[in-house]
């Protein structure tokens, strides 16, 4: 059986603009997320899939993040499935935390990839 490859992208290719889905834990995302992420934990996912289409409804890409990748291809892979362009982020928050690219806390201390 052939899957198709799955869409992924270098975080260099997220646009400053573009929507991004973090699918980390909750205490990985208190430490540091990028700003204007939704965030819905993979293990909620499936319960909370209806808070992404309604995100997404102008059919816009979605940028899916976890630590390193393995999460967020699951859930890229899931997200195809369903129809949506959705594309996972290369080395997830590690990459975009060595790229140099912003990220935020909800409590305004320093953010870093837990």
């Amino acid at each position: 059986m052939n899957f198709a490859p799955l869409p992924s992208v270098d975080v260099a290719a997220v646009p400053s603009d573009g929507f991004v889905l973090d699918v980390r834990e909750d205490n990985e995302w208190a430490a540091g997320h990028a700003e204007g992420a939704l965030h819905i934990p993979m293990s909620d996912f499936v319960a909370r899939f209806g808070e992404l289409t309604e995100a997404t409804d102008d059919g816009r890409r979605v940028h899916v993040m976890c630590r390193v990748g393995g999460r967020s291809a699951q859930v890229t892979q899931y997200l195809v499935q369903q129809g949506i362009d959705a594309v996972n982020v290369d080395g997830g928050m590690l990459a975009w935390e060595g790229a140099g690219r912003p990220m935020v806390t909800d409590n305004g201390t320093p953010a870093f990839v837990l």
